[in-house]
Parts: structure tokens; sequence; C-alpha cells
């Protein structure tokens, strides 16, 4: 049996981030959740680009765009910069995500969107940020503090950057008109598959 103490941390930390969701509610702009999802419901094609776990969650981004059948990628910044943003052309989308909005190996993917006339959506917990302030539209990250006694392990901000995508794509489902045999079509596989293509 593990220590008291790491029970105790490891049971804290369903409440940290549960406390976490519950609070991005009193963040969230209508107005700019909006903004986003026309553009992605619009959009030929979407990017997704960013570090660490933000990058990470970048990658489930596309695939939940993929899920719904609007054709996305995520492009790692370090392939970006090295041909990848040759996959967009003017009026798609390309979607950051950086907690603190000021992440190095973003900067110049924005300047190749701008130039390109890539529409930009950034999340991010920082609004006055360099990536914000270049943005088409920005989404409030909100954060209350990572689950680790230290502050500092990219955790609660995983979760919560994640939840915001769960909710661009539940919002894009109703505005697509999307429907589950369009999904039973593209899963086929799994239980869901099975589920989905039952006779």
């Amino acid at each position: 049996m593990i220590s008291k103490e790491a029970l105790d941390m490891a049971l804290s930390a369903y409440d940290i981030e549960a406390e976490c969701i519950r609070e991005m509610k009193n963040h969230f702009d209508k107005n700019a959740f909006s903004k986003a999802v026309e553009l992605l419901k619009n959009a030929e094609r979407i990017a997704s680009s960013g570090c660490g776990h933000s990058g990470i969650a970048c990658k489930h981004f596309a695939h939940l765009m993929c899920c719904i059948e609007l054709s996305a990628k995520f492009i790692s910044p370090a392939e970006a910069v090295h041909g990848g943003t040759g996959y967009l052309k003017k009026g798609d989308v390309m979607l950051f995500a950086s907690r603190g909005g000021k992440t190095a190996e973003l900067m110049p993917i924005l300047d190749i969107c701008k130039a390109k006339g890539v529409k930009v959506i950034t999340v991010t917990e920082n609004l006055s940020s360099p990536l914000a302030k270049g943005s088409d539209v920005v989404i409030k990250q909100y954060v209350n503090r990572e689950t680790d006694k230290y502050n500092c392990q990219g955790t609660t901000s995983t979760t919560a950057l994640i939840m915001i995508f769960h909710a661009l794509q539940t919002a894009l489902i109703e505005e697509t008109g999307y429907t589950s045999e369009q999904f039973a079509l593209i899963h086929p596989g799994g239980a869901v598959g099975a589920r989905l293509n039952e006779k």
C-alpha cells in the first residue's frame, strides 16, 4: 500500500479538476465561442498546433474534428516551419493552444498564417499575450491550479483545454446537423461502432 499522503493527494486531484471544470463556465464568453464555432464550421481545412501537453491535447482536437467529418490535422511546431503549413490555404483555420500565450515555437506559425490569410483561433489563459493579440478569436482557458503539490505539472490545465475542445465539438455537431448515421459509416470499429451499426 502506498503512503496515506500519496493517497490523499491522488484523491485531491479529483476535487481540484472537478472544481476547475465547474468554474470554467463562469469564464465562458458566448461571443468568442460562437465566432470560433463559425470559423471551424466554414473552414475547408483546420489545423491545430501546440507544445507539450497542449500539443497532445491539440492532436485530440484534430481527431475530434475528423470524427464529425471536418478536415483537420495536427501540425507539430517543428514541422510547421519546415513546410507543414503548406497544408493551409486562405480562409482555413489554425487553432493554437498555449496557456501563457507566449510559446516561442508558435509565433513564427502565427506570422505564416497571417501572411496566408489563415484565420487563427487561440485558446489561452493570457488574453493580453502576443498569440491572443494576433488571433482572430481568443477563447479563455481558466485553470485553478495543477493537481501536484508543486502546481507545475500539466494536469488540470490539460483537462481544462480538452474540456474546451469537447464543448467546441458538441456545438459543431448541432451547427452542422451531423448525425449518428454519418458517424456509424466512418466508425465501424470497437464497441461504439458495433452499437451504431446494429441492424
